[in-house]
């Protein structure tokens, strides 16, 4: 069984998700300043690169996960839908139209489930615990018609873990329309709430990873002076002055927020050997790994702001 997640510790991961898109949106702008590309051929990238969001939720509108989804979809202006039983029937009374399902001819919940699959490029299953009911029959369904589904138990699979297989899971199968299944709120009352989170977390980390595709498609540096250069160039004042008062012991601490974004961005893990060869030179490292050069960067970034950045005490 996955470890139980403290509360803060989720809170440090949305911290993280964001702190990763605010630094990529910094990028950008200095990217777009320098004239190193236009900001139309930035978001026309960003459009159509490997990494782009899926285009469209749909579900069978029923409360608990179902409903979840199309809640998500509505707050960050996607299109949503999918099919409903006659009468838009769920437990919890009509569907409001608000929501913009279609009606079966039918009143099975079943003939609903099956077209949802067929309708979709994937379905993506939710519960806390075995799949039961009408969640299993979605599982069916999709081996029936042979379209990707993933199941995640939210029992055992963290939060954040779950964010990150789901976007593994949606780059791989290319999906553009995402069916949404899972346990009813009468059956799990917390299940809404949780598939709000992880649609949250997967969006934030599906937003990054189109930002550094497109960021990435700039060029990047060749050098640790030229990748510590940009981050001095894009980072607040109040980041700079809080990273340079930092003591050295406690830069272990942006090794995961800032040390994966370093790694994202420049490349490191993805071919960029000409900086991967610069931070093994600094470091009289020749076989230093390459998710351990992020620290290399972030240690001399630190290094070049304690020298300009430290806040003096005037006695």
């Amino acid at each position: 069984m996955a470890k139980k997640l403290d509360p803060a510790d989720l809170v440090s991961f949305k911290e993280l998700l964001m702190a990763n898109s605010i630094m990529a949106d910094a990028l950008v702008q200095l990217l777009i300043e320098k004239e190193l590309i236009t900001q139309e051929d930035f978001f026309t990238k960003l459009n159509t690169g490997p990494g782009k969001v899926i285009s469209k939720i749909i579900s069978g509108g029923q409360t608990g996960a179902d409903r979840a989804a199309l809640d998500f979809a509505i707050k960050i202006e996607i299109p949503h839908g999918g099919w409903i039983p006659k009468g838009r029937l769920a437990e919890d009374g009509p569907l409001p139209s608000t929501y913009k399902l279609k009606e079966m001819r039918t009143k099975s919940y079943s003939k609903r489930t099956e077209q949802n699959v067929i309708d979709s490029d994937a379905t993506l299953i939710l519960s806390h615990g075995k799949l039961t009911g009408g969640s299993k029959l979605t599982q069916e369904f999709a081996d029936k018609h042979k379209k990707p589904c993933l199941h995640i138990d939210l029992k055992e699979t963290p939060e954040f873990e779950a964010a990150e297989q789901v976007l593994k899971w949606t780059l791989k199968n290319r999906i553009a329309i995402l069916n949404v299944a899972g346990s009813r709120a009468s059956k799990d009352p917390d299940i809404y709430k949780a598939t709000i989170d992880l649609l949250e977390a997967f969006y934030h980390l599906a937003v990054h990873e189109e930002k550094v595709v497109a960021i990435r498609e700039t060029g990047t540096p060749k050098t640790v002076d030229e990748a510590v250069n940009i981050l001095i160039e894009y980072m607040s004042l109040k980041n700079k002055s809080g990273l340079a008062k930092l003591s050295e012991d406690n830069l272990r601490n942006l090794r995961l927020s800032l040390g994966i974004y370093i790694r994202d961005v420049f490349r490191l893990d993805t071919g960029n050997r000409d900086l991967l060869e610069s931070c093994r030179e600094i470091s009289k490292d020749k076989y230093l790994h390459h998710s351990q050069a992020p620290v290399v960067i972030i240690n001399e970034l630190w290094k070049s702001l304690r020298k300009t950045h430290k806040l003096r005490v005037v006695k």
